[in-house]
């Protein structure tokens, strides 16, 4: 079941990369300056990417314990 586990540090690390896009995101708006109805469209943006991110981690998360489980008893 080793592959199991390395299907899920790859999801868990591509969920990584996006919290890090993410942040990226959040960061540059405030760097832009924008008024507050600009910074509340990227904010609102920037939680959709959040979610997507952290599910995808927890997915990642989940197949490595299911890999490891699968790996020790059977």
């Amino acid at each position: 079941m080793n592959w199991l586990v390395l299907i899920g540090v790859i999801v868990t690390c591509f969920g990584l990369g996006l919290l890090l896009f993410t942040i990226g995101k959040i960061w540059q708006a405030r760097k832009d300056q924008l008024n507050e109805l600009e910074i509340k469209a990227q904010l609102q943006s920037a939680i959709v990417w959040n979610l997507g991110a952290m599910g995808c981690s927890g997915i990642g998360l989940m197949i490595i314990v299911l890999g490891i489980t699968l790996k020790v008893y059977v």
